[in-house]
């Protein structure tokens, strides 16, 4: 089936138009996907979020060519699936030895107290951001 006739089954709202496109271009779409989040269960339920995104723009949107249309939805989407996974693991190496510090830091009772505590935490941080300077990002 070429293009124009997938174009015209979304047209036409006929569930046919998700299959074609699935048969003629879910290999391309996933192999995109994939080289960019390393990740089966991602990439797949990325292709699946471009599926429905076409279903949505098509129409009013008359894409030519087809391809170059699906591949630059399967990339933002992608891209965006990264982000999000990687902004959840961000910082994660330093987590557990935070949580180590705060058993021993007192509650916050005086000015004094709170002074101390953010000066602390400036010195954490300033010593982290040499220490991954230095290794690399590697402790």
């Amino acid at each position: 089936m070429d293009d124009r006739e997938i174009i015209q089954l979304f047209y036409e709202r006929s569930e046919l138009a998700i299959i074609a496109l699935k048969k003629k271009y879910e290999n391309i779409l996933f192999s995109v996907s994939y080289h960019i989040l390393n990740n089966r269960l991602d990439a797949e339920e990325s292709v699946n979020d471009v599926y429905l995104a076409a279903w949505n723009t098509i129409p009013p949107q008359n894409p030519d060519p087809l391809l170059t249309y699906f591949i630059r939805m399967i990339r933002n989407i992608s891209i965006k699936r990264y982000h999000k996974n990687s902004a959840i693991k961000r910082n994660s190496s330093y987590d557990i030895a935070l949580s180590e510090l705060e058993n021993s830091l007192a509650d916050i009772e005086s000015v004094e107290e709170k002074y101390e505590v953010k000066e602390l935490a400036r010195a954490i941080s300033d010593f982290l951001d040499i220490t991954d300077k230095k290794t690399g990002g590697f402790l």
